[in-house]
């Protein structure tokens, strides 16, 4: 059985940091994209970042760019989220994905596998 299982999560002051882990079992992913996904109470899933299969290339929403970094290590079947100088309005239950592509995808239709999701909460 395929899963995707995030961690890291919490409670965090606006300004600090957290890092997110998705950890991967059932099946390997060096050869599909990962990404990065959050919602809010209310909201629709909205993209956050994305990583190529190899690492070599991402791409971040306007809300994240220079604030968040996204890594993956094919060895451990591993993606990652670093989360600087968070805002309030990070908030959300945060998602990570996998797709069946090499590529870089952004719409929440073009990936195949989700976790269950973390609760980060930024307070002012």
């Amino acid at each position: 059985q395929v899963q995707l299982v995030e961690s890291g999560g919490g409670l965090v002051q606006a300004g600090g940091s957290l890092r997110l882990s998705c950890a991967a079992s059932g099946r390997t992913f060096s050869t599909y994209a990962r990404g990065w996904f959050r919602q809010a109470p209310g909201k629709e899933r909205e993209f956050v970042a994305a990583i190529s299969w190899s690492g070599g290339s991402t791409h971040y929403a306007d809300s994240v760019k220079g604030r968040f970094t996204i890594s993956r290590d094919n060895a451990k079947n591993t993606v990652s989220l670093q989360m600087n100088s968070l805002k309030p309005e990070d908030t959300a239950v945060y998602y990570c994905a996998a797709a069946r592509t090499l590529g870089l995808r952004d719409r929440t239709w073009e990936y195949d596998y989700w976790g269950q999701g973390t609760q980060v909460t930024v307070s002012s």
